[in-house]
């Protein structure tokens, strides 16, 4: 699952730290010992959706050489293929581009090279620490005035474009983000460079190369402007007075900006994996029920870390991996930290491991490998479902849906022959011990034997939400449904942080399936002998039947709930 905070600006500069929600003091259910081992090896998989087939492709699928499967890299490629050649063994038609599985996706790196400098009354400001790029072009503005703008979302707090015309100026970040159209006016005055005052985490974001798909479809724009985010200490060397004493159009020192950015292609192709079965009724097979999952995860940590002592760790300390918001433990809960910590080894002398890559097991491992055997499984039918059913497995959903968005905007079917989208991500875990989110009040939500998540199935369509739950009751699926992380306005904004969305964008039904959180959600230790693989065969099963049943209606599932528009921003 694509990381909310992951997410740090918005084309608008809308950025806002995310809330904290009270989420102190949960019960920590002890995580059973695992009996499951590092390394699996192969069985052949057979036409049922089964955990030992499951098991077997999981554990190829997120083994560490993989190396992460990061979109654009060596591991990524090297998954997109073994997805391809296991769906080719299943007969599917290939329908990606050029009579491929693949379609490949424009994905290019921006980085910021090492020869850029932003100075303040001739003293250089340490890039990084205290300064980085929001903007992706190079740029060179010399000699420049510094004006105080303000506080943004002031209302009358912030300077003029009159006044800041020609100028750099430097904004205080405010509860209402920072529309950089509103800074010039119609005559074109306005800034020559902005510069934000924002927490170090943007710093450290914005400061390491980025990704981005060169497709002019995904209508982003590049602010008018060159952006600039320091740190408040960087800040305060623009002025003699501190930033809170200033008042809009307070004159600073005089700045220059030498922005040198290179632009080039990712090392390896990022790549959707697409493939056909056909439906079975002579005129209904034009229309497609698209079931999928995203191949990429993480990549490698250069950093390595003890496995079992973060694996540990987070489960007493952050129950909700990189989604918690307190990494700080407790005296007694580095106690228990410690403990545990202590009985493992002396029950597995030898084992300790140093551990560098995400091989998300889970996430989305766990989603494609099900969709693999929902893949097999349909292939098997006789007769098939009328419709016919279409496999995408999105890359680059980590980096922000990329994938998805770049698939729905140039389809390799009609876009309109979608009539409804299923889409598994995190679909592994979901068991008692797992905190698997927050309620909107930020109450933790806990797995359990027969949990499953689900986001968005009623959102367009009230017909598919009421399928999906008719399926689970009249075929004995026997879930649990948790639509807590589904209501409207929740902070974590799930509904927008996976792969279904860009196909509900286009006023595609969707029904997302997840078994949620976990504490080794982003997490190296997101790893194969973590996973119940009875449970993901369960909902596997579940999501096929689904799927049939959507797949055999004798009409397309009704769109009853308005269309969100295709190109603007997503809020739960």
């Amino acid at each position: 699952m694509h990381s909310q905070r992951m997410v740090l600006a918005a084309a608008a500069l809308a950025f806002l730290p995310s809330v904290a929600l009270a989420q102190a003091g949960p019960t920590i259910v002890a995580q059973p010992t695992t009996t499951l081992p590092l390394k699996h090896s192969p069985q052949p998989t057979t036409a049922n959706i089964t955990a030992a087939d499951l098991m077997t492709r999981l554990y190829i699928f997120a083994d560490d050489s993989m190396q992460g499967r990061e979109a654009g890299t060596l591991g990524n490629f090297k998954g997109t293929t073994y997805i391809a050649s296991e769906i080719q063994k299943m007969g599917l038609i290939p329908a990606g581009e050029n009579g491929t599985y693949f379609q490949t996706v424009p994905l290019k790196e921006r980085a910021t090279e090492a020869a850029s400098s932003f100075t303040v009354g001739g003293a250089p400001l340490a890039f990084g620490s205290e300064w980085a790029p929001f903007t992706g072009a190079s740029e060179s503005k010399r000699d420049l005035a510094t004006v105080y703008g303000g506080t943004t979302g002031a209302k009358g707090g912030t300077i003029s474009p009159v006044d800041a015309d020609g100028k750099l100026v430097v904004f205080t970040l405010g509860a209402g983000g920072l529309s950089l159209g509103m800074l010039t006016d119609s005559a074109g005055r306005g800034p020559a460079v902005v510069v934000v005052v924002t927490p170090p985490m943007y710093l450290a974001y914005f400061s390491q190369p980025s990704e981005f798909v060169d497709d002019p479809k995904q209508h982003t724009s590049a602010p008018p402007v060159p952006v600039v985010f320091v740190s408040a200490e960087a800040a305060a060397k623009f002025f003699d007075a501190p930033l809170a004493q200033l008042t809009p159009g307070a004159a600073g020192k005089t700045a220059s900006l030498d922005l040198q950015i290179t632009v080039k292609p990712v090392p390896y192709p990022a790549r959707n994996v697409v493939g056909i079965i056909p439906g079975s009724d002579p005129v209904l097979k034009n229309e497609y029920v698209a079931i999928g999952g995203h191949n990429d995860h993480l990549g490698v940590n250069h950093t390595p870390v003890d496995h079992d002592s973060l694996h540990i760790f987070n489960h007493i300390v952050r129950p909700l991996g990189a989604d918690s918001r307190n990494g700080h433990a407790t005296p007694e809960q580095m106690g228990e930290v410690l403990a545990q910590l202590a009985a493992w080894r002396a029950t597995h002398p030898n084992s300790s491991r140093l551990d560098s890559v995400y091989n998300g097991a889970d996430d989305d491992g766990s989603g494609t490998v099900t969709a693999l055997e929902i893949a097999q499984k349909i292939a098997s039918l006789n007769p098939r479902p009328k419709r016919s059913m279409i496999f995408v497995w999105h890359v680059g959903e980590e980096k922000g849906l990329l994938g998805s968005t770049f698939f729905t905007d140039h389809p390799t079917v009609p876009r309109d022959s979608i009539v409804a989208q299923l889409n598994m991500d995190m679909v592994g875990r979901g068991d008692a011990w797992d905190l698997t989110g927050t309620a909107k009040d930020g109450s933790f939500l806990r797995g359990n034997m027969n949990y499953l998540m689900i986001v968005g199935s009623h959102r367009l369509s009230t017909e598919l939400g009421n399928l999906v739950e008719q399926v689970n009751t009249d075929d004995h699926h026997g879930f649990k449904f948790d639509y807590a992380m589904d209501v409207d306005g929740h902070p974590e904004n799930v509904y927008c942080r996976s792969d279904h969305y860009e196909y509900a964008r286009y006023g595609i039904p969707i029904a997302f399936f997840t078994t949620g959180l976990h504490s080794d959600y982003h997490q190296v230790t997101d790893e194969p002998e973590y996973i119940d693989y009875d449970h993901m065969a369960r909902i596997g099963n579940f999501v096929e039947d689904v799927a049939v049943h959507v797949a055999n209606l004798d009409h397309r599932v009704v769109v009853d709930h308005p269309k969100p528009d295709p190109h603007g921003a997503c809020k739960q």
